[in-house]
């Protein structure tokens, strides 16, 4: 997947042409089937956005190791691309490829503001399945050519919900829901009918030096389409 990058751009460029709703992906054999994606869609009812995607294993049953550091720590994705401008929910405008993300990582907690986990501790809910927005940007220093965008909190333009961190990600706090092969998620976003999507299994990992790029995408496991093509339409629940 060396062409990571070229893809997503294009298709967020392309994406008016895009005709499928709904996005089914064959099962593959070789891969890893809580990351095999076999279908998503993404529905609206106006003012709230639900994403799905469906694995040909136990969705969320395989997270990171931990390795008790954050420099050099591994994160698992579910991630859905999509067309909208990153200004739609907060982000500088035209910066990157929008997309939701639901992810784990044992080693580091990005969502101060929510005590996912519920033992009264904001801060050690990493390993939790959890969402973002997060903004991608491509960087050849990359194992796949595409990380969460660089940020200087304080110059660049961040949700409120961001966490203290120089990368352009979001943490809005709506929690996923994992039944069997499924995963959904429910966020507030209007106005979305006809924007286009796609669906990708992925792994990220922290810098090891701690330095830009820091968060990078290592590894994709599947994309919906094969080709980052982002040929699903929100549509109307």
């Amino acid at each position: 997947m060396k062409h990571l990058t070229i893809a997503i751009i294009l298709a967020a460029t392309s994406a008016g042409s895009a005709f499928a709703e709904l996005i089914i992906s064959p099962i593959d054999p070789q891969k890893t089937t809580a990351f095999d994606i076999t279908g998503s869609e993404v529905t609206t009812d106006g003012r709230l956005l639900t994403f799905t995607l469906n694995v040909a294993g136990i969705a969320g049953s395989v997270k990171p190791v931990r390795i008790g550091q954050l420099t050099g720590a591994k994160v698992h994705a579910y991630v859905w691309p999509t067309s909208m401008d990153p200004a739609k929910v907060g982000f500088d405008a035209e910066s990157g490829i929008l997309a939701f993300t639901i992810t784990a990582h044992p080693d580091f907690d990005d969502t101060p503001l929510f005590d996912e986990n519920q033992d009264n501790d904001p801060a050690n809910d990493g390993g939790e399945w959890h969402s973002h927005w997060v903004v991608l940007t491509p960087d050849d220093a990359c194992g796949e050519g595409l990380k969460v965008r660089d940020v200087m909190p304080g110059r660049d333009l961040l949700p409120a919900t961001a966490p203290n961190l120089p990368i352009a990600l979001d943490s809005p706090g709506m929690s996923p829901i994992f039944a069997g092969q499924q995963v959904r998620i429910t966020v507030p976003v209007a106005n979305a009918v006809g924007v286009s999507f796609d669906a990708v299994t992925a792994e990220l990992r922290i810098n090891e030096h701690g330095e830009a790029p820091l968060l990078c995408v290592t590894k994709v496991y599947d994309v919906a389409s094969g080709d980052l093509s982002l040929p699903g339409k929100v549509t109307t629940q």
